[in-house]
């Protein structure tokens, strides 16, 4: 459902703690904290990363309205609600169950603050460890919410704030009025997918089409080029005909075809190879999981899996597996 932009007079009451800064972490933060100045409220967005560089960054740009936290502890004490970016399950459990540092030490049925508090997961991990999480965190503290809302856009819609959340809750859920709220500064679309875990099997299922659709692309356009028409117009004739789809149209693999696109910036930026290679992974364990016959992941599994190992490729945007399949570039 499409939303309102700007944060919810409830909202603006909050004080808001990010954890995980990287591509699509910063930009997130950067809108909220416009959001927030624009409310003219007084919260204070605290922020963790275990990289320097865009703490620095956010801090500078917005000096009155965003802290450095120490570590994710710290976060959770000093925010009512708590969103988490990160790149993998791994990361995401440590952050939220570490012993020392992690966010439930900062949960406790006899502190009155964690019956207020709203945890907000991000990242793109696996299901089971999502509901791991879930049930570690209401074992501290029952009444302290914890939802999967994973996100879809690319770094391009997290820098415009017109990325996707794909919510693990019901639209009766009692927090949903509140989370629509929060995410709207970031996000044009939130969608709520019915029950825990369940945002994050949207996602996965996402991702998988998403991918899969890349290397289609790259491949149709490659035909076409190498038949002799010109990029540009092969992208025309796929948005006019049965073939439109949003990655050619807004993030075509070919460089200089999409000027804002990441292909047309020596595929620097964007959402890297690797992390489509561990999302199709996590969604084909998915498929098998549930039972569902998925015969083109194997593919595309093994072409990302190969993009991520290629010094040509690794560590840039996933289209770039138009240049592993031996696309054409100028």
């Amino acid at each position: 459902m499409s939303v309102n932009k700007d944060i919810s007079v409830a909202s603006q009451l909050d004080h808001i703690g990010f954890i995980g800064l990287g591509a699509m972490g910063k930009p997130m933060v950067t809108n909220l904290a416009k959001a927030l100045d624009a409310a003219q409220s007084p919260a204070k967005i605290h922020i963790y990363d275990v990289v320097a560089a865009p703490i620095a960054e956010l801090c500078s740009s917005f000096p009155d309205r965003i802290a450095e936290c120490m570590n994710p502890l710290d976060v959770a004490k000093r925010s009512t609600v708590v969103f988490t970016m990160l790149p993998e399950g791994s990361h995401v459990k440590s952050v939220y169950l570490d012993s020392s540092t992690g966010i439930i030490n900062a949960l406790s049925p006899q502190l009155p603050s964690s019956s207020s508090k709203l945890l907000i997961d991000s990242s793109t991990i696996d299901t089971a460890t999502h509901l791991f999480i879930k049930s570690r965190l209401a074992d501290a503290s029952p009444s302290t919410p914890f939802y999967d809302a994973p996100v879809s856009g690319g770094v391009l819609g997290a820098v415009k704030g017109t990325i996707a959340f794909f919510v693990g809750c019901s639209p009766q859920d009692q927090s949903f009025a509140r989370l629509q709220g929060l995410l709207s500064p970031m996000g044009d679309k939130i969608i709520p997918c019915g029950g825990p875990s369940l945002g994050l099997a949207a996602k996965l299922a996402n991702n998988y089409l998403s991918g899969t659709i890349t290397i289609a692309c790259a491949e149709a356009m490659d035909m076409g080029m190498r038949a002799g028409l010109d990029p540009g117009v092969l992208q025309y004739v796929f948005s006019a005909g049965t073939a439109q789809n949003r990655i050619c149209d807004e993030f075509n693999p070919v460089p200089g075809v999409c000027p804002n696109a990441p292909p047309s910036h020596g595929y620097k930026g964007g959402f890297r190879v690797q992390l489509m290679r561990k999302d199709i992974g996590l969604a084909m364990d998915m498929a098998r999981r549930v039972g569902s016959r998925n015969v083109l992941g194997v593919s595309s599994l093994g072409v990302y899996a190969a993009a991520s190992e290629a010094g040509d490729c690794k560590d840039l945007d996933s289209r770039v597996v138009y240049r592993y399949l031996g696309g054409k570039e100028n």
